[in-house]
């Protein structure tokens, strides 16, 4: 993991699928917005704390995260051990596929669904993480044998402790999965004025029961949803492609420059200003291939 991560922050690969992250130092209560995936840890640790629910992933520790859900994440690292991680986003028809043989095999019924959830790293999980990183290291193994071993990791998660709640997120089940689409809606459309009202009609609910289920599922109301990825949006695009506050925060969707600056700041901690400062300063974030499905924090 060293050698595939010479910088701090993320590196990309040539794998679609895989980024590798590394941090050489401690951060606390930074907001995190995580697109669907799995993060795992090889060295250092993350906690997350979503909800009443407390998260660690560590190096005997993966997450993984069917639903975007806003949430604060601490990380443990130093120079002279920095946090190295992967992030494995998910590709949902090579899941669906996975699920559908499970399904045919009658394994365990889904339980009731779960944005995100922690789970022991068992020895089989370990193994192929390691081999994938190995192949990494070659590009003939990474083109050749790479998408094979990102298909055993996802049937690894599937299969499980957490397997059966993530495979019925991933269904789409009932309430969830009717959320579900709300979320990703949001994602795709956050520079319109989305109300409440449009949202629960798409979703077939009154206002009041799609605002429960809402709160249910993401532990935000929708209105707050909507701002927090307006917010992480605005920063990418002041980090990646250089815009200045007053032009992100029109492209994201708000009407006033000086509302943007003060919720911008209560939510990140630091002007917009301060904040890309910072993350120039310490982190590479380099834009994936193609465009992106959803908004992260990353």
């Amino acid at each position: 993991m060293k050698r595939l991560t010479p910088n701090e922050g993320y590196t990309l690969t040539a794998l679609p699928e895989v980024r590798l992250f590394r941090s050489d130092q401690s951060l606390t209560s930074t907001p995190a917005l995580y697109e669907p995936g799995i993060v795992i840890v090889c060295q250092g640790r993350k906690r997350g704390f979503w909800a009443d629910r407390f998260y660690l992933y560590d190096d005997q520790h993966y997450l993984a995260v069917s639903i975007p859900v806003p949430f604060t994440m601490e990380i443990d690292a130093s120079s002279s051990a920095p946090l190295l991680a992967i992030y494995l986003t998910l590709n949902l028809p090579m899941l669906a596929s996975i699920a559908l043989e499970l399904d045919e095999l009658s394994l365990p019924s889904p339980t009731d669904p779960c944005g995100m959830v922690s789970t022991p790293m068992d020895s089989q999980m370990a193994q192929v993480v390691l081999r994938l990183l190995e192949a990494m290291s070659s590009p003939v193994e990474c083109r050749v044998l790479g998408p094979s071993l990102v298909r055993e990791i996802y049937f690894r998660v599937l299969t499980g402790a957490q397997g059966p709640s993530l495979r019925a997120a991933l269904a789409s089940y009932g309430k969830f999965g009717k959320i579900a689409k709300s979320v990703r809606h949001i994602h795709t459309a956050f520079q319109e004025r989305l109300s409440v009202e449009r949202l629960a009609s798409e979703a077939a609910m009154s206002v009041q029961t799609f605002h429960a289920h809402f709160k249910a599922v993401t532990d935000t109301t929708p209105t707050q949803y909507l701002k927090s990825v307006r917010l992480h949006q605005a920063r990418l695009l002041m980090l990646r492609s250089d815009k200045t506050a007053a032009t992100a925060c029109v492209e994201v969707g708000y009407q006033s420059a000086s509302q943007f600056s003060r919720e911008f700041k209560r939510f990140f901690g630091r002007s917009p200003g301060q904040e890309i400062a910072r993350l120039r300063s310490s982190f590479a974030m380099p834009e994936s291939a193609g465009k992106p499905v959803w908004v992260a924090s990353h």
